[in-house]
């Protein structure tokens, strides 16, 4: 869904809550392809058994890829993303558990490089099927600024 909003139109504390996505063996299998990492901690259950997990646990970046991809619902042509920062992998996912993203605004600031446009910072908390957070990062969007009239 195309939705413009400039950087005025962003207010501290808005937020929203994506849909929930479980996580599969599959899923470990694909990022494992993808990214090479085939630890075992991801890859191997029985090196995981004698562990405080007790299973496999999914790859971190796995993850935050799900966990914002969840969240990619809306398009905003006036807005791009520059980055994220403080991503902290907080408690372990497993196959079968069902993650979700609770985004807010949680600042907004001048964008020093881009006069005409502002830095709206969206907390990504991603929460698994016991409300548990699991991941969080702030993303950082560039957003234009509205054009005054004159």
């Amino acid at each position: 869904m195309e939705r413009t909003r400039y950087f005025e139109d962003y207010e501290i504390g808005d937020g929203r809550e994506t849909n929930g996505r479980t996580i599969t063996e599959t899923d470990f299998v694909v990022h494992a392809g993808h990214t090479g990492d085939f630890f075992p901690h991801h890859m191997d259950a029985e090196f995981m058994e004698d562990t405080p997990f007790g299973q496999r646990i999914a790859h971190g970046t796995m993850v935050f890829a799900i966990g914002v991809g969840l969240t990619a619902s809306e398009i905003n042509p006036v807005a791009f993303s520059y980055g994220y920062d403080r991503l902290r992998f907080v408690k372990p996912v497993f196959i079968g558990d069902t993650i979700r993203t609770r985004i807010s605004i949680v600042a907004k600031e001048d964008d020093p490089k881009r006069p005409e446009a502002g830095r709206v910072f969206e907390r990504c908390e991603v929460i698994n099927q016991n409300d548990e957070v699991v991941l969080v990062t702030d993303h950082i969007y560039i957003v234009e600024r509205r054009k005054s009239a004159g």
